[in-house]
């Protein structure tokens, strides 16, 4: 009987050179981890001992009260304004490249509306006699001052002169730009004055008392504005 034998299997050239390949990747893998450790390492190291970087230290005092004021107001109304201070400074005989400087300035802010109960007469409250009407005389509303919100205003652009650019290189006090912030809250609260905001607010006031009034049993509220001061 003939037995049909199959020749030996040679291993292929691509069984080693696949293991030299898979341990080339190995090690190249192993080389760049190292790599990226000793980075991190360093980016860290750097940034624990970096001589040129800067630290903030907070030594302001705790806050002191003053004061505390009891409310008598009654606030009806908010307005939210921003405006574009464009501020020029030039000299007249000079060019504005040598001496000059012009500044745009966004201020944002709000401004407050209310109602100052503490001006109310002793008359200012009148019953009926079955009580069930009552009439209450008060002011109208009047506007706090603008609060500028830090946050929201900034210098948009500036454009200075040579010589102004050396004085504020020399100058041992930042630029001072408190000119910007009192502009700002003038504009604003012209703005303020212009709009309807008091108005607002006095229709605010009524709807506010009316509603209180009328929960407490009164059928009838009238409000009556006195003149004001």
């Amino acid at each position: 009987m003939n037995r049909q034998t199959s020749p030996p299997q040679t291993p292929t050239a691509a069984q080693p050179g696949s293991r030299r390949s898979r341990r080339g990747w190995r090690y190249l893998a192993g080389v760049l981890t190292v790599l990226v450790l000793l980075l991190v390492g360093a980016k860290l190291a750097w940034s624990y001992l970096n001589p040129l970087a800067d630290r903030t230290i907070d030594r302001s005092q705790p806050a002191l009260l003053l004061s505390i004021q009891n409310m008598s107001r009654f606030e009806a109304a908010t307005g939210d304004f921003q405006v574009i201070v464009d501020l020029e400074k030039d000299a007249p005989f000079l060019p504005d490249a040598v001496k000059g400087s012009r500044t745009l300035f966004v201020g944002a802010g709000g401004v407050d509306a209310y109602v100052d109960f503490s001006r109310l007469a002793k008359d200012a409250i009148t019953v009926s006699p079955d009580r069930t009407e009552v009439t209450v005389r008060i002011p109208h509303a009047q506007l706090e001052k603008p609060n500028l919100d830090n946050k929201r205003s900034y210098v948009f652009a500036q454009q200075r002169g040579l010589l102004d650019r050396v004085q504020d290189m020399l100058s041992s006090s930042p630029q001072n730009q408190q000119e910007l912030y009192v502009l700002a809250e003038q504009k604003i609260a012209e703005a303020a004055r212009a709009s309807d905001l008091r108005a607002r607010a006095d229709q605010n006031t009524k709807l506010m008392l009316e509603g209180m009034l009328k929960a407490l049993g009164f059928t009838k509220v009238t409000i009556v504005y006195t003149a004001d001061p």
